[in-house]
């Protein structure tokens, strides 16, 4: 048992250790600082000399401090024993080796000297720091952003193609924890001595006793501390953590509640109805999202000379979305070119799923090149020179999804011309030579078009004005 003592002193202790991360950084710098002044420095009672005592002493004092909170902080929270040893050590080098360059200097010993332990000091910082990383980020916190991410908290969990085949605690469990937990019970911390990552020591709980009591979720502190507020100090994950959605709750608890074992497959275990839905929602295949309006399979690059000759000559091409090699063409600030420029956009056929042709000069004659676009998706010809004549070109595009024709002299028979573009959605025909009674005969050709005639108008509400009365005279 500990006395009340015992208790404030490690209470004490823990309070100061975890001022370790906030001072760690100041001998880092100094000892830097000190160690670049001291290469820079060419004799030895230069200008720099004041500077670089400054910062030896400072670095020394600051370093031996950080040595101080780091063993407390070591001894009041949990981290891998190993990694963490080697961390110690190799800071209790950086603050010895600090100190002798620090008597070094004082005593004018060796200037030669001098240079070579601040080259041995640079190294133990480097070691110490990349190992003081390991403990916090992980080992791989240098290099995972050269891979594709292995940071436990942004794993996706995969789906499953027949969630009744799957290992409960292997496909459906673990993924959850991994993404959750593993960040302070993994491999290079274990706060209250608990480790989820290796099943052994995960179903032999921590520093407080199991966490898992199979068959009873009440019983269970993993249950039961997901199930506190945000805000109780005791709720985990930590409120400042990614938190778990109430279908990686109901999932857990169902684990724990029909035996937590580690090799059984769903269909083996009772099912109750509410937990039936979380599961089937593991089965379903996630789509592969794509911004809208850009096709499934990936194309090549573009030419860049293509690009700065159309960049050039005023037209604006974009990538149509982040990492994607489709492009939109936007003659917004070109709007006096005319067909031939178009023909500037040949060699993006492949590319090209948007272009944006509105209010320009564009007529007939450019619409001939714009039918060899065959990926477009979306084309906006809006208050342009087009008219019947060039809608027949538009007929090849059949990809097309969008379709603005806003003020332009097409006519409901003209339009007839697109009706076997099968994935048209969105027609617009505001302010075109489309007549009233034509509408009910595109909507039959165009079923699963949604057309817009424009023109909407808004009904009068009394609360749309106020009455504003003439102020009073008194007499």
């Amino acid at each position: 048992m500990f006395t009340a003592f015992q208790v404030v002193l490690i209470t004490i202790s823990e309070f100061i250790g975890h001022f370790h991360p906030v001072l760690v950084h100041l001998p880092i710098g100094f000892l830097l600082l000190a160690c670049l002044f001291l290469w820079l420095d060419k004799k030895e009672n230069s200008y720099l000399q004041p500077a670089i005592g400054i910062a030896l002493l400072v670095g020394m004092i600051s370093a031996v401090i950080a040595c101080i909170t780091g063993f407390l902080l070591s001894r009041s929270d949990d981290y891998d024993e190993q990694l963490a040893d080697r961390h110690q050590w190799f800071g209790i080098s950086v603050a010895v080796s600090s100190i002798v360059m620090y008597y070094l200097y004082k005593k004018s010993v060796s200037f030669r000297l001098q240079k070579g332990v601040a080259i041995l000091l640079f190294l133990l910082i480097m070691i110490t720091g990349h190992l003081g990383g390991s403990l916090t980020h992980g080992s791989d916190y240098l290099t995972k952003g050269l891979h594709q991410s292995t940071d436990s908290s942004n794993i996706v969990q995969k789906a499953i193609p027949n969630v009744q085949e799957a290992i409960a605690y292997t496909d459906i469990i673990q993924p959850i924890l991994q993404n959750k937990c593993y960040g302070c019970h993994g491999p290079n911390k274990q706060k209250g001595k608990l480790r989820m990552d290796q099943t052994d020591r995960l179903m032999k709980g921590g520093k407080d006793g199991p966490v898992i009591i199979a068959g009873n979720t009440e019983k269970s502190e993993m249950s039961k501390r997901l199930e506190l507020p945000r805000e109780h100090e005791d709720h985990m994950p930590p409120k400042e953590k990614s938190q778990l959605n109430d279908e990686q709750i109901a999932l857990i608890h169902w684990w724990i509640e029909s035996g937590a074992s580690l090799d059984k497959k769903v269909k083996d275990l009772p099912q109750p109805e509410k937990i039936k839905p979380a599961l089937l929602a593991l089965q379903k295949t996630a789509e592969k999202k794509l911004p809208p309006d850009i096709p499934p399979t990936p194309v090549e690059k573009a030419d860049e000379a293509v690009l700065k000759k159309l960049k050039d000559t005023g037209v604006v091409v974009i990538p149509v979305a982040q990492n994607s090699n489709y492009l939109v063409a936007d003659f917004i600030t070109a709007r006096k070119l005319t067909g031939k420029e178009i023909e500037l956009l040949l060699p993006l056929k492949k590319q090209l799923v948007w272009l944006k042709l509105g209010n320009t000069l564009t007529g007939d004659s450019a619409t001939a090149t714009i039918g060899q676009f065959t990926n477009l998706m979306r084309l906006q010809l809006e208050h342009t020179n087009i008219t019947d004549k060039g809608l027949h070109d538009l007929s090849k595009l059949k990809n097309l999804r969008y379709l603005n024709l806003v003020g332009t002299k097409v006519t409901a028979a003209g339009l007839m011309e697109l009706k076997d573009l099968k994935n048209l959605r969105s027609l617009y025909l505001f302010q075109t030579n489309v007549i009233k009674s034509d509408w009910a005969t595109l909507k039959k050709f165009f079923p699963k078009t949604e057309i817009d005639s424009g023109g909407y108008s808004l009904p009068f509400l009394e609360t749309d004005t106020m009455t504003v009365k003439p102020p009073k005279i008194n007499n």
